[in-house]
């Protein structure tokens, strides 16, 4: 997938998400050959008013790019002005979230609220284009408010004749959230009436339903959020099934343990000890869901007190894994995992599909 002169080399993107998406995430999304990151969601009046955790979300490094950079506002002068100090840190993309659900950040008419007022995010559009220096535009969107006022289609409209280079269709409602399953074939629409480079987003869990949404919308790209969280393997099997036709399947634990202990080492030089533990005990986790003994694991890791503890118990399931310790789990948690209510704080304020 190119976006202006910049080409991927895939066409797998993984999704901004707030307190998921920083460095250390990034950095091993990229090792395992995603196309494109994104910062976590960053707040456009933050930006403006140098507050210090929109500035910390805003940062990267150079070899986290290609980048991209989601901020949230609803004023076109000031998201203008953000983008023009956002477009100071080269980032490769810049995007609008129009697809956010959560009511702290609906209520204030953010987030997939804007979906309901087109010409103001025409407005936006504009001044993010006029701004960014060149810097390709993107705007995330979900279909509509609700399923009796789906707009997509006019959205795209707008926001293609306001200059924007990429549309990401998030194939579901404000009020569905993530509880029904996204509807490609309004990605195939979208894509039908645009000539942009349209992503989709929503219900793809495995490289395989990455491929069939490619075949059923005949999008530009797809983006990934949940399914990727504990899982960057999904961006190279992806990557291999879309070039050979042949997934990998899901690495060994050999494979999973040692990015898992790569993981956890970025989190500690990135984050104070209270953060760093508690994200570590839910990636943890999140790494060893497919596997079995992830019931003991939930019970031992909440019980660790620090770095040291940590380590010793990921060591202990590891070994106890490698050695067939455990019986096979028939506990079901994919869906539990998929819908985000297991093991990750249940106020993120993220379009994370």
């Amino acid at each position: 997938m190119t976006i202006g002169n910049l080409n991927l080399g895939t066409r797998l993107i993984q999704a901004p998400m707030a307190e998921v998406t920083d460095s250390s995430f990034r950095s091993i999304a990229r090792s395992f050959g995603v196309g494109l990151t994104f910062t976590q969601m960053v707040s456009a009046k933050g930006i403006l008013n140098n507050d210090f955790t929109s500035l910390r979300y805003l940062s990267f490094s150079r070899d986290e790019k290609p980048i991209g950079v989601q901020i949230l506002g609803n004023d076109p002068h000031i998201i203008g002005e953000a983008v023009k100090e956002i477009a100071k840190f080269k980032p490769d993309v810049i995007d609008l979230n129009c697809g956010c659900p959560v009511d702290k950040v609906t209520s204030k008419k953010m987030g997939s609220a804007l979906l309901e007022f087109p010409d103001l995010i025409g407005k936006i559009t504009r001044k993010m284009v006029d701004n960014s220096g060149g810097i390709p535009i993107s705007i995330k969107v979900r279909l509509g408010v609700d399923k009796k006022n789906i707009n997509v289609l006019n959205n795209a409209k707008v926001i293609e004749d306001n200059g924007a280079s990429i549309i990401v269709v998030h194939a579901r409602t404000m009020t569905d959230r993530y509880d029904v399953d996204a509807d490609w074939s309004w990605i195939r629409e979208v894509k039908k009436n645009v000539s942009m480079k349209v992503v989709g987003n929503g219900s793809v869990f495995t490289p395989q339903d990455g491929i069939e949404m490619l075949k059923q919308t005949n999008c530009d790209g797809v983006m990934v959020a949940r399914s990727s969280i504990g899982n960057p393997f999904i961006f190279s099997r992806f990557n291999s099934l879309l070039a050979t036709g042949e997934d990998p399947g899901l690495p060994s634990v050999d494979i999973v343990n040692s990015t898992l202990m790569t993981h956890l080492k970025m989190l500690w030089r990135e984050y104070d000890e209270i953060k760093a533990l508690d994200r570590s005990k839910k990636y943890v986790i999140w790494y060893y869901q497919f596997y079995n003994g992830i019931n003991e694991l939930i019970k031992r890791i909440f019980s660790a007190k620090n770095y040291e503890r940590l380590i010793e118990i990921v060591e202990t399931h590891y070994e106890d894994l490698i050695n067939h310790r455990y019986l096979e789990d028939t506990t079901n948690y994919n869906d539990l995992f998929k819908k985000r209510v297991v093991f990750w704080q249940d106020n993120i304020n993220s379009d994370v599909a």
